[in-house]
């Protein structure tokens, strides 16, 4: 963890989204046959990973990832360092289902300590009801694991906090000559001055507003005359503007909208286990309310029978 550099930004929280999680899949002469070399009693490949929300690049807040596996895996103990639009991840074979633990090290300008995830690898289809695991069965044999998180920084110093915000547009920024949206692919701190704490996943208090709002950014540069002193006033070059598949913007806390192959997590996903949980509380409603009325039923008995007791004492 590098010595923090500047103040810390008071009242400021910015969370950006991530998944980690585990895909294991069964080797199959036809559709994921075992390679040469490998232990005959290993019976999946698997692959362990984190990475951005719709695969947008997380390394600009996440410098390296440490993954220690099963202590009987060779090498066990595996640093992966960050690669701009790649995941951080290992692929392995094994036969058996193990905790794996993942330590994030953050960016240097962060200065922030390094936290601690855990996952347990899958192999084999797992679910809340039987049709959950016979969906998995007929999805190839794959069993994916994931899960959705939000890194909060909370009170980012100066430095980080400019590179948090540097990248993320607004849809309806000027610099979008087409009339479509998109998210910066560059810009490191200092690039941008925020109009606003509130930016793209950035809320000025715990629970605070957690949407986009409008601000401009821009590099600026100074043309100069041959003996190199400045005559010009310095120039205005906008970022290039890129968005993901799903729409998300780079370096934002947006999140897709629908789900799409290989996206399980949007806002679509959210609105289904939101209806889910307003139907299991319905349940838990009706239970409560059929419990109740039982139990009234054996208190009214239980008073009928102590007024017989008396009555015949």
């Amino acid at each position: 963890m590098a010595p923090p550099t500047g103040k810390r930004v008071k009242g400021v929280q910015i969370f950006r989204p991530f998944v980690y999680g585990t895909t294991a899949r069964p080797f199959d002469e036809k559709t994921n046959p075992k390679p040469p070399g490998i232990p005959d009693d290993h019976t999946h490949s698997w692959t362990v990973f984190i990475k951005g929300i719709d695969d947008v690049d997380i390394t600009y807040w996440l410098r390296r990832v440490q993954f220690k596996l099963h202590e009987s895996i060779p090498n066990h103990v595996r640093m992966v360092e960050g690669v701009k639009g790649q995941p951080f991840q290992i692929h392995e074979t094994g036969w058996g289902e193990f905790e794996i633990t993942m330590k994030l090290y953050y960016v240097p300008e962060s200065s922030e300590k390094p936290q601690t995830l855990y996952h347990h690898l899958r192999l084999h289809p797992f679910g809340r009801t039987e049709e959950e695991k016979e969906a998995m069965r007929l999805n190839g044999g794959e069993v994916i694991s994931w899960v959705y998180e939000e890194q909060i920084f909370n009170e980012p110093y100066e430095p980080f906090y400019d590179i948090l915000i540097s990248g993320a547009l607004p849809p309806s920024a000027s610099t979008l000559k087409d009339g479509g949206g998109g998210g910066g692919g560059g810009g490191g701190s200092g690039a941008a001055t925020p109009t606003s704490a509130n930016t793209p996943g950035a809320s000025s208090s715990k629970g605070g507003n957690k949407k986009g709002h409008e601000r401009s950014h821009s590099r600026a540069s100074v043309s100069t005359s041959k003996d190199g002193k400045n005559n010009n006033e310095p120039k205005e070059e906008p970022f290039v503007i890129q968005r993901s598949e799903g729409g998300v913007l780079e370096r934002s806390a947006m999140i897709p909208l629908v789900n799409r192959p290989g996206q399980p997590f949007s806002r679509e996903t959210e609105q289904l286990e939101i209806q889910k949980l307003k139907e299991a509380k319905l349940k838990v409603d009706e239970m409560k309310k059929q419990m109740m009325e039982e139990l009234e039923k054996k208190q009214k008995r239980l008073e009928a029978l102590r007024a017989e007791n008396a009555k015949a004492a």
